[in-house]
């Protein structure tokens, strides 16, 4: 039924085909035969895009051709083969395409006039061609310039086959009825058409209309302005505008640009990087760009209005990067361009970013969102920005004079300044971890150098505005020295406390990096000095000196070239050697730096992101970030970002964080849940305690190991569960608040300690123990040294000899535990007598926990009374009298080292509410026992006895 339609396309292809053919033959390889290659760079553009049009044309032909075969196909074919198996109709958008590339490519041509350049090297041969032209054309005279008869035979036979599509499509629309399954196809393919005629009208008037104005330009102009793909889509002398502030005489609206003529200046404002802000009073229109902010002005409201839309327009065309179809203004995209972009920019105007070129997320004229910024000398900045200012986290390179030296900069920004937590590795290979405000070092941080450095060092401490100021470390692995105390502009400034390798400890005042005035100085015998001291810690003037035997010596001290350090004085020899337990009263640092105020930097963070109500887009800034420190990857920018929890995830898990809180309140829940937060790196508190632990090691690992700063690290660690504590109740208020919740209501101190004590510090301490444990080790060292001996000696007595030397009640004795083979006499035995109690005991050591060791001590207590009452054969509470001795014979066979240590950790450390109950009862008992061991009827020596057996 379609068959005339169908017919009369097969005729119409078969000639368009034989014409692209011939235009092929005729026009263009003659065009492209130009020997040899020419000299002029713009003959050379025109050629190429004679070349592009070649190809245009080629598969041009090809889907003629094919879309011929297909009709041929049918028609042979009319019953076995449907009208939907037509090119034309069943892949219509594909045919499409080929001629919109063909019409583009001739529109390239037409806007710089390629073809009468490339023609003008064989000017005669063209001449000799016009008859042939003329058989492609009507209406054109053979008298016609060459130019003129190329542009026509290149345009008309495609202009009268894309008519003729339409026409017979119509037609063919017209004989097919609605229930046919093609009908909706050829009603496709006929709008597609229809719509070709006015994109092939529209883009012939643009490259023409851009051809004159090539012209219209002088030679400086054109240059400078003219590309084959560029169209003029307004001009100012056609419809009238102004625009200040930069008084243009002549506006020009290009299809991927806006260009201002004032005078030999000319201005160029990509249109991916415009952004239109229509006026309030309709009189005029702004348009925003990277360095400029344009105003559009008119007397006649409609040419405005002309303007306006036509910028709005060609915006939204470029950032799709294609054509509008049919016509500009047209299509299924939105006519709107969005206000957020993608696209890259070198800045011209002077300023910080003259000449960076920023490639990133855009809105409305300013750098948004995810970016990277590059600067000529070589900087770098990749991360986020907020209305063209660095904001957020970003990682800035800076290149040093020297070649592959750089600094990076892993941090936390702020309206274009380093502010909030920070990683920065430098070109000298110093590393700060830390936190910055305005671009400097402010807070806390740790300032590391390089190992290999000539002269090592490390600051662990506060900063403000770029220099160390406040409560800080400083060690120098060179000299051997620890500094721990007050800084003031770069400098040692105040009460501070210095240790050294050798074990001698100084306390004093420090000014302008050296001290000054009286101090103390603490010798690793215990030697004690108290006077003044020079700028370099050489004794100087009165002082007094007290030996660890008693003696003292008081006078005047000085020091000469080559003569050692000479004394006039008296020297006292009647003094009684010091009592022990006075010389480890001699604690550095107590007082001198108030415990509550000593890390203020690192908790002050914290509350900030309490206070502000735990928003998860700012727990890197506040609290800290955790990546891998590889030097060879840090020119790899991008993998910062992967190892990094992005902000959207910390949002999540910040809301999982609060949640987990309010579920777990009860007593036993609160206990894991705080135990598992601790433990995690990625947790807020768990992050507060790893920074608090990072203090501790940088204050009391190493050198800072002396047992001059026991009571100092004991009061910092129960500080820290204080501040560990009030952090917990501060997310948990903020939990409460979320959820709608009544806040709680203020802890009293004695429920606070309670919970400090019962809860938290059980939890961290393992995480401080190793240091604080061997500080007790090194105070405690003189005392365990005569236990040990006094251990040593007792474990030579049998266990009934040892029970006898210990005054233990016969009848207590448990015989009854002692198994003898042939071989062996009672009197003989060792270790066996009190073995589950023995065994209990040393479990001691095992935990770090001061309850849990309490509660070894009271099964320990349990196991002695258990094996008496079984060898009485009733229940039987032991006396003091009677449980001393027993104690000490159960604490000799332990064997426990460092015992010492121990006790006095426990005692420190245990929960107040212990005090005066059992376990400070058997904790005293325990002392008691050490300090028996230790007394020198002790270390005796067991004579020979009788070998009889004692019963």
């Amino acid at each position: 039924m379609c068959s005339r339609e169908e017919e009369a396309l097969r005729r119409l292809e078969e000639v368009f085909s034989a014409t692209l053919a011939r235009i092929n033959s005729l026009v263009l390889q003659p065009l492209l035969e130009t020997t040899p290659e020419p000299s002029d760079p713009q003959v050379r553009e025109c050629l190429r895009l004679v070349q592009q049009l070649h190809q245009s044309s080629q598969r041009l032909w090809e889907v003629t051709e094919e879309s011929l075969h297909s009709l041929r196909e049918r028609l042979g074919h009319h019953d076995a083969v449907g009208l939907e198996s037509l090119l034309l109709l069943r892949d219509a958008d594909r045919v499409l395409q080929v001629h919109v590339e063909y019409i583009e490519s001739y529109a390239s041509c037409v806007a710089v006039q390629a073809f009468q350049k490339a023609a003008k090297k064989r000017r005669e041969f063209w001449r000799g061609q016009r008859k042939a032209l003329g058989q492609l054309l009507s209406g054109v005279s053979s008298e016609a310039k060459v130019g003129t008869a190329l542009t026509q035979a290149l345009r008309q036979p495609l202009a009268h086959h894309v008519q003729q599509y339409v026409l017979l499509l119509l037609s063919l629309g017209d004989s097919v009825t609605e229930p046919h399954p093609a009908r909706e196809l050829v009603v496709h393919a006929a709008t597609l058409f229809g719509n070709l005629q006015s994109f092939m009208r529209q883009a012939l008037d643009q490259a023409l209309a851009t051809q004159a104005l090539w012209h219209s330009l002088s030679s400086r102009l054109r240059d400078v302005l003219c590309t084959p793909a560029r169209r003029l889509l307004q001009d100012s002398q056609d419809v009238a505008v102004t625009v200040t502030p930069l008084r243009a005489e002549r506006v020009l609206l290009f299809n991927d640009a806006l260009v201002l003529l004032q005078g030999h200046s000319v201005h160029t404002f990509d249109l991916k990087l415009v952004w239109v802000d229509p006026g309030q009073d309709g009189c005029t229109f702004q348009l925003l760009t990277p360095e400029d902010k344009l105003s559009f002005c008119s007397k006649n409201a409609q040419d405005l209005m002309v303007w306006q839309w036509k910028v709005t327009q060609a915006v939204c065309q470029a950032l799709r990067g294609k054509k509008d179809f049919p016509v500009l203004g047209t299509g299924l995209e939105p006519s709107e361009p969005p206000a957020c972009r993608c696209v890259a920019y070198t800045f011209r105007a002077e300023g910080r970013l003259c000449q960076a070129t920023y490639e990133g997320e855009w809105c409305r004229g300013r750098p948004h969102g995810r970016g990277t910024l590059r600067w000529p000398d070589g900087r770098n900045h990749v991360g986020s920005f907020c209305q063209g200012l660095e904001h957020g986290f970003g990682i800035r390179l800076v290149p040093q004079a020297s070649e592959d030296k750089f600094d990076c900069y892993k941090c936390h920004w702020r309206e274009g300044s380093m502010c909030g937590y920070g990683i920065c590795e430098y070109g000298t290979d110093e590393v700060y971890k830390g936190y910055f405000w305005a671009g400097l070092r402010h807070g806390f941080g740790v300032l590391e150098s390089a190992p290999q450095a000539s002269q090592p060092c490390r600051y662990t401490g506060h900063w403000e505005k770029g220099q160390r100021s406040g409560y800080g470390i400083e060690e120098d692995s060179d000299r051997g020295e620890r500094y721990i105390g007050m800084w003031q502009a770069d400098q040692r400034h105040g009460p501070g406390v210095m240790v050294t390798q050798a074990g001698v400890c100084y306390q004093g005042t420090f000014q302008a990096d050296k001290m000054v005035g009286p101090g103390i100085l603490l010798s690793e015998d215990d030697s004690l000095y108290e006077g003044t001291f020079t700028r370099d810690l050489t004794l100087v003037g009165k002082g007094k000196v007290t030996f660890p035997n008693g003696f003292t010596l008081e006078g005047s001290f000085g020091s000469g070239a080559g003569k050692g350090l000479h004394t006039q004085g008296v020297l006292d020899t009647a003094a009684f050697p010091p009592d022990p337990s006075s010389t480890r009263k001699r604690q550095l640092g107590v007082g001198a730096f108030p415990v509550e105020s000593r890390w203020q930097g690192v908790y002050g963070p914290f509350r900030d992101f309490i206070s502000a109500g735990c928003p998860g887009d700012e727990q890197e800034a506040l609290l800290g970030f955790h990546v891998q420190n590889s030097r060879e990857l840090r020119k790899s920018q991008e993998y910062l970002c992967c190892e990094r929890t992005q902000p959207e995830a910390c949002a999540g898990r910040m809301e999982d964080v609060l949640d987990e809180l309010l579920l777990h309140r009860e007593p036993r829940a609160l206990r894991e849940c705080l135990g598992k937060a601790l433990s995690s790196s990625l947790h807020p508190l768990g992050k507060l305690l790893r920074t608090l632990m990072l203090t501790f090691q940088a204050t009391y690992a190493g050198i800072g190991a002396n047992k001059h700063l026991q009571t100092l690290a004991q009061e910092e660690v129960k500080q820290h569960a204080r501040e560990l504590w009030a952090a917990y109740r501060g997310l948990l208020q903020v939990a409460l608040r979320r959820k709608g919740q009544a806040p709680e209501e203020d802890e009293d101190p004695e429920a606070r300690d309670l919970q400090v004590h019962g809860l938290v510090l059980p939890l961290m301490l393992p995480s401080f123990y190793s240091e604080l444990f061997t500080l007790y080790l090194l105070l405690h060292e003189s005392e365990d040294s005569l236990y040990s001996q006094g251990i040593a000696n007792l474990s030579l007595f049998p266990d009934t000899k040892l029970l006898e030397f210990l005054d233990v009640q016969k009848h207590l004795w448990p015989l009854k535990d002692l198994t003898l083979t042939t071989n062996q006499r009672l009197s003989l035995v060792r270790d066996k007598c009190f073995l589950s109690a023995t065994e209990c005991l040393q479990k001691i050591i095992t935990t770090v926990d001061p309850r849990e060791k309490l509660e070894v001590l009271e099964k320990t207590y349990g196991e002695i009374e258990a094996t008496v009452s079984r060898v009485l054969g009733q229940e039987h509470k032991l006396p003091m009298d009677d449980l001393l001795p027993l104690l000490i014979y159960v604490v000799s066979r332990a064997r426990i080292q460092h015992l010492g240590a121990e006790i006095h950790l426990i005692r420190d450390m245990m929960d107040p509410i212990h005090t005066g109950g059992l376990y400070d009862f058997l904790l005293t008992a325990l002392e008691s026992c050490y300090e028996h061991i230790q007394k020198e009827d002790m270390h005796r020596f067991p004579g020979r006895w009788d070998s009889k057996d004692l019963w």
